[in-house]
């Protein structure tokens, strides 16, 4: 009894121990490529030598630190912190309501033929249009505030996420859907508790490819038409030449682009074990 409860723990071990050692692997890894560029670009900036050019990386995490919780511009202006968190507030607004419609929308193409007659060649038409395209009109119908750019992520996300949920069922099995008719589930019960949870990892896939879109989007939307956002703030420092800030509302977008983009893949791995990142 001892030998063969103790021979799976055994053999489980070491199969254990390398999938943790390659994710430790690849932390360091990217680590150091990306402290291997900030090398780069100090070594740049100092060959240079011009700070409006091409700051350092200590100016640049200076100015980033300093204007933490210090307004740009003074009159006016807001913190980084504040600027973040309503980008970050506009993004998760426009987001969420682009990916509900999305699924809503790619789960009824897939499930219903006239309405996948009906929405293709419309989601057809808007996917390869740039969201940033509609920012004069959206001005026009609904102004410079919160409305026009909630609306400017929606429709940016929407044709991504429709699209990406309607491969993703259109990829399930016809096998595991026949097996779960043939054990009595309805054509609705089997799009929601079969064929749905198969398509989660490309669905989740297609919401970051979207999730990257909707910062392109709301980034130029508040360069264009606001008056508080990161956007706002680098085309506020992009006029007085203050270079050093413009690199750390940059820096401030990847950060919060890679969280974003980064609990989008633990959702991935919650939903799916199997897959690596």
């Amino acid at each position: 009894m001892t030998t063969t409860t103790e021979a799976p723990a055994a053999a489980g071990a070491p199969a254990d121990a390398p999938r943790s050692s390659r994710s430790w692997r690849r932390v360091w890894t990217g680590a150091g490529a990306i402290a291997l560029a900030l090398v780069v670009w100090e070594i740049a900036a100092l060959v240079i030598g011009d700070a409006v050019t091409l700051p350092t990386v200590t100016e640049t995490a200076r100015t980033l630190t300093e204007y933490l919780g210090k307004p740009y511009p003074e009159v006016q202006g807001k913190t980084l912190v504040a600027d973040a968190l309503i980008s970050t507030g506009r993004i998760l607004a426009g987001f969420l309501l682009g990916t509900a419609a999305g699924l809503a929308l790619g789960a009824s193409m897939a499930g219903v033929r006239v309405i996948r007659e009906l929405a293709d060649p419309l989601i057809a038409i808007m996917r390869p249009l740039p969201p940033i395209a509609f920012i004069p009109l959206l001005v026009v119908w609904f102004g410079i505030g919160e409305t026009s750019k909630i609306a400017l992520i929606f429709f940016g996300v929407l044709p991504v996420v429709t699209v990406a949920t309607l491969g993703a069922l259109d990829a399930v099995p016809p096998d595991l859907l026949n097996a779960s008719r043939s054990l009595g589930a309805s054509q609705v019960r089997t799009m929601l508790h079969v064929r749905l949870r198969a398509a989660v990892p490309g669905v989740i896939t297609g919401m970051r490819i979207a999730m990257g879109g909707a910062w392109t989007a709301i980034i130029a939307a508040e360069m264009i038409a606001a008056t508080g956002g990161v956007g706002y703030l680098i085309l506020q420092a992009g006029n007085y030449l203050q270079t050093p800030l413009i690199f750390s509302g940059i820096a401030e977008i990847a950060v919060l682009g890679f969280a974003f983009d980064g609990l989008l893949r633990l959702l991935l791995r919650l939903a799916d074990p199997t897959v690596r990142r």
